[in-house]
């Protein structure tokens, strides 16, 4: 029907806490009526190659390959600001030791992957896993090194894995901004009135879930795959924050600084700078 939004986002608890107004029932819709596909970013990410969804997560290393299909909306960013992906390993070591390694990684399309290739600055030899397989690939000496997003960034030392390097710190040393990981998306063929009422929906939903945050962590628990409270507390605080509320311009350009450099290094394709929409 057209008054229905198909909006794609993983079952995560960060993801699950800032669409907790939507889901709900508890924020602004409109006339729209919003209908949640929960799938894994790596499926989102191939997903947005086809259009398939209105409204959708994706890694910021997937926008120059969905570019002419979406652009970036402005609220609903994961954004490392100081902190970010992990390497972790069962000791400590430097880049080029990590580079000569085996390194697990969660996807080649992640936005940790692309932070990982301008960081060691040469491809690196690798073996895709879903992330959360990829320490236990460490663990169980399959791998050399993991590299950690989601939960992981806060539970590794619960598996006796050490942080080689935090590349959220390593961009925000080098640039002074936050590292971009993940964002929503909304589809360019929409009439612009639509794109400002999913884009008005979407930055309520995170607003409520920021001012009710018990009730919406206790929503979000449910997503947590049986992290402690105080870990999902801690992990959703990092990516659902002021950020997340509204990019701003410092957001934007640490975006396109990212994919710029992507693009020098050949690790994206060419296209110019990102679009936004309010």
């Amino acid at each position: 029907m057209d008054d229905d939004v198909q909006i794609g986002h993983s079952p995560d608890s960060d993801d699950a806490f800032m669409f907790y107004g939507l889901a709900s029932g508890r924020t602004f819709t409109g006339d729209l009526r919003f209908d949640h596909v929960l799938r894994d970013i790596q499926t989102l990410n191939e997903w947005a190659r086809e259009g398939r969804l209105e409204c959708t997560a994706i890694s910021v290393h997937a926008y120059p390959h969905v570019r002419e299909r979406y652009a970036i909306l402005t609220h609903g960013a994961s954004m490392g600001d100081g902190y970010g992906p992990l390497v972790v390993a069962r000791q400590t070591a430097g880049p080029e030791a990590i580079a000569d390694g085996l390194v697990a990684v969660p996807g080649r399309m992640t936005s940790a992957f692309l932070a990982l290739s301008l960081f060691l600055g040469r491809p690196f030899r690798h073996i895709v896993l879903p992330f959360d397989q990829v320490m236990d690939a460490v663990k169980e000496g399959r791998a050399d090194y993991a590299l950690v997003i989601h939960e992981g960034q806060l539970t590794h030392g619960c598996l006796g894995l050490a942080p080689c390097v935090d590349l959220g710190a390593w961009w925000k040393a080098v640039t002074g901004l936050p590292l971009p990981l993940g964002v929503n998306a909304i589809r360019r063929d929409l009439p612009e009135g639509r794109q400002a009422v999913i884009s008005r929906a979407l930055r309520e939903s995170i607003a409520y879930a920021l001012n009710h945050r018990e009730e919406a962590l206790e929503y979000a628990m449910s997503f947590a795959r049986d992290m402690e409270r105080a870990t999902a507390d801690r992990f959703v605080g990092m990516y659902v924050n002021d950020w997340t509320l509204d990019m701003g311009e410092a957001g934007r350009r640490s975006i396109a600084l990212f994919l710029k450099r992507a693009e020098a290094a050949g690790l994206v394709p060419p296209g110019g700078p990102p679009e936004f929409v309010d």
